[in-house]
């Protein structure tokens, strides 16, 4: 393997965090993958690529391709984890203009893209990947101690969620060496699946995750929620 190995670290301050808006169920199936566009919120669901208008609360785009895992949006095209591929699509039409190999031929799991990488979770492997766009190399592999499913950049850091085992799902921050800096312990979810930031910054940042039932969601911090600060 290529590039660098480093450890998540836990030594983390920790919070609460709630669903503020829920979305779905979209149809029979799981919703994987989740990206926001600004405007749209994306998400893989099993053979189809999906746009939401959360304002308007309806689908308003599908385009069938293979769409089994993460997904991300580069500001002009999107990127969709199918079996050992990454397709780099069209939002405009679902054309795939190429392909890029993915570092977990098929085992990925959440996907993110920011200044020329994308960082690729593998769900049981328990990494983050962070790979060249053009190429598909691998420049540095993280590792975590819980099991990896969505991905997110936010404000120049690498947000993850995690599922799996007795512990609830949380969504956490990352510093650049992989220490574990923030953690969000999410109230009344069972499974965090794709994660994307809704774009906000500091205490307003929400993120759509994609959970258990075909749902998406909003997720926020509570502490965002007290005094009225932040309120949606």
């Amino acid at each position: 393997m290529n590039g660098t190995q480093e450890t998540t670290r836990m030594s983390a301050k920790k919070s609460e965090a709630e669903i503020v808006r829920e979305y779905g169920p979209f149809g029979e199936g799981g919703v994987h993958g989740v990206t926001f566009d600004g405007k749209l919120v994306w998400f893989a669901r099993d053979g189809e690529l999906v746009a939401f208008d959360p304002e308007a609360e309806r689908v308003v785009e599908r385009h069938a391709v293979p769409a089994d895992a993460g997904t991300a949006f580069d500001g002009e095209n999107l990127y969709q984890l199918g079996g050992g591929e990454i397709l780099v699509i069209r939002p405009a039409d679902g054309r795939v203009l190429r392909k890029i190999p993915a570092p977990g031929k098929g085992a990925d799991s959440g996907m993110a893209y920011a200044d020329g990488h994308l960082w690729v979770g593998q769900y049981r492997a328990a990494k983050i990947h962070q790979i060249d766009v053009n190429t598909g190399e691998i420049v540095k592999t993280l590792s975590s101690d819980r099991f990896v499913t969505g991905v997110s950049f936010a404000e120049g850091a690498l947000w993850h969620g995690v599922s799996g085992g007795d512990e609830p799902p949380e969504l956490r921050r990352l510093r650049a060496d992989g220490t574990v800096e923030e953690v969000w312990a999410v109230a009344g979810a069972t499974q965090i699946a794709g994660i994307e930031s809704d774009g906000q910054t500091g205490e307003r940042r929400a993120f759509w995750c994609a959970g258990e039932g075909g749902k998406v969601r909003l997720v926020r911090r509570k502490a965002a929620l007290a005094g009225g600060r932040g309120s949606a």
